[in-house]
């Protein structure tokens, strides 16, 4: 951490793409950091830190398409690990968007697309909502406020984050739901259909 900081913007954006692949520490805290030091400067880290970390995506994916669940296993524990993939398995989208608000390191997310094959333009679209979300959201901070947002970011970005985890999350739920619905719907108008076929073949075979 201490190499990467002395790097500077190089280190932030060299940071935000390997907490994407592989690193074990966020981010953030070298956008913190950084923003304490020049927070005029505080958007343009955030743009550094975003597109290190859109770049790096891809990457992680890959890791996890050639040997995530080795990978993964190594990282977590297995029930940790077990319910990471239940989860994903039936709430991908939601799990990538919110995951990409929270400080949990954004490589078990990536990986773990890699290792469910889940399709990679969907990764990236739903890690540039997430993540720029949340590093704008401390850059636009750092930048109204100046210094005194250190004292304040973690509160307000708790806040946010957890208010807006949950916007998404029941977004997502309702889109989901009536999903659901629609496809029971037709399930069930298709029966008859097919019942009446099959009713309309016996009184044929009947009559021959």
């Amino acid at each position: 951490m201490e190499f990467l900081r002395n790097l500077g913007d190089i280190g932030l954006f060299i940071h935000a793409m390997i907490d994407a692949i592989i690193f074990p520490i966020p981010a953030l805290f070298s956008q913190l950091s950084l923003s304490v030091l020049t927070p005029e400067r505080a958007i343009w880290l955030a743009t550094i830190g975003f597109i290190g970390c859109i770049l790096g995506t891809p990457i992680g994916y890959g890791i996890g398409k050639a040997s995530g669940h080795l990978v993964l296993s190594k990282m977590l524990k297995k029930k940790w690990y077990d319910s990471a993939t239940s989860l994903f398995k039936k709430h991908g989208e939601a799990a990538i968007l919110v995951g990409a608000f929270t400080p949990i390191p954004f490589k078990i997310f990536t990986i773990l697309s890699g290792c469910m094959n889940y399709p990679l333009w969907k990764l990236l679209s739903y890690a540039a909502i997430g993540r720029a979300f949340k590093f704008y959201t401390v850059g636009v901070l750092f930048y109204i406020y100046g210094r005194a947002a250190e004292h304040m970011v973690d509160h307000v970005l708790t806040i946010i984050l957890l208010v807006a985890g949950a916007l998404i999350g029941g977004i997502w739920f309702t889109i989901h739901t009536v999903k659901k619905r629609k496809k029971k719907q037709a399930e069930q108008q298709q029966a008859p259909a097919e019942t009446e076929a099959l009713d309309q073949d016996q009184v044929s075979a009947g009559g021959n």
